[in-house]
């Protein structure tokens, strides 16, 4: 299935779900079956992700991306504590101050980093001035990765690991924000293991909707976390966000998780991406703000070049940093990036 020869990178959350997600949809509803996770979709999907990911987790199916980060915030940063992240990243610019509203009152200290990645400068420097004992500072508890970051790049497991070790070393527990998480195993390489638990990620949030599936965001707790789990449910429940027919949104998971679904929908964006990105720059005084190491090309446009796409149908973003965002998602192919050749040839 393909909407292709558009205009359209406006979000990959614009894009249709994949057809092997409307199937189980299907599938899942047929008959009767018990509510809040207890029935067998939800239970296939956290032996699957065991699998997966190599290791015991728990895992909290919900709908949306801000949900999933507030929720899993909300266990590791109390009320009078701090979440460290880099000043690009999501949970920072797009989501309404929900960590802050779901931790009760904790704070967001905002990092610098090129490309929207924590330097280790910066952390290493954020770390070493944390004083609990002090009545007026709020003390981070917990350093927050995007992967991929805001900017469309990639944290490596070996930079991942890295600046979990600073975190840990004082005491702080380390959530990544994984949104586009299977175009960052694509564009590494990296096993999901490797990418999370073993180098010390804590808690995962896990994005599908960006990769196919209608609305399927997974909380997933690694060791320690995994005692959290009953917290987790409790707090799910009181802000409205325990799916009561969990299986609906845990048979999109598994639609998309088994056989590697997932991680070929993710790669197929990401090759639109780069060809894109080539096909943009072979005109002349386009320029990239940002390395393409997922589905997001950030570009620097002339007016004219971006007037003229916009009139023949463009539809992307304005960034903050004057680049124009490029996002493609699993249902494109090149014929979209001809369009868009195309478009720019016929009036050079």
């Amino acid at each position: 299935m393909s909407l292709s020869n558009s205009l359209d990178f406006s979000s990959d959350t614009s894009a249709p779900a994949h057809p092997a997600v409307l199937e189980a949809l299907a599938k899942a509803n047929s008959g009767m079956a018990p509510s809040y996770g207890s029935d067998s979709e939800t239970s296939a999907l956290k032996s699957l992700l065991q699998d997966i990911f190599e290791t015991e987790l728990e895992v909290l199916p919900v709908a949306s991306g801000t949900a999933s980060n507030a929720l899993a915030l909300s266990l590791l940063c109390g009320p009078t504590e701090s979440i460290i992240c880099h000043r690009e990243a999501h949970i920072e610019r797009d989501e309404r101050g929900a960590p802050e509203f779901f931790t009760g009152g904790g704070k967001l200290h905002l990092l610098d980093g090129e490309h929207a990645r924590i330097s280790v400068s910066a952390l290493k420097t954020a770390c070493a001035a944390i004083d609990r004992t002090f009545v007026h500072e709020t003390p981070a508890s917990t350093l927050s990765l995007t992967n991929l970051t805001e900017c469309g790049t990639a944290y490596s497991p070996t930079s991942v690991a890295e600046l979990a070790e600073i975190a840990r070393a004082s005491g702080l527990a380390v959530h990544m924000d994984g949104a586009r998480f299977a175009n960052a195993l694509v564009t590494t390489g990296a096993r999901p293991a490797n990418m999370t638990w073993r180098s010390g990620v804590d808690v995962l949030t896990l994005g599908l909707t960006k990769t196919g599936a209608m609305g399927c965001e997974l909380i997933i707790l690694f060791g320690e976390a995994r005692t959290k789990y009953p917290e987790l449910l409790a707090r799910a429940k009181r802000s409205g966000h325990l799916p009561p027919k969990m299986r609906f949104i845990s048979a999109q998971a598994n639609a998309l998780l088994s056989e590697g679904l997932w991680l070929e929908l993710a790669s197929n964006a990401n090759l639109v991406a780069s060809s894109l990105a080539k096909t943009l720059q072979d005109f002349a005084d386009v320029s990239l703000a940002h390395p393409v190491e997922g589905n997001e090309v950030f570009a620097h446009l002339p007016e004219n070049t971006l007037r003229l796409l916009q009139a023949s149908g463009l539809k992307a973003y304005p960034w903050l940093d004057g680049s124009v965002r490029f996002v493609c998602n699993w249902s494109q192919t090149p014929l979209d990036v001809a369009v868009v050749e195309r478009t720019l040839t016929t009036t050079a």
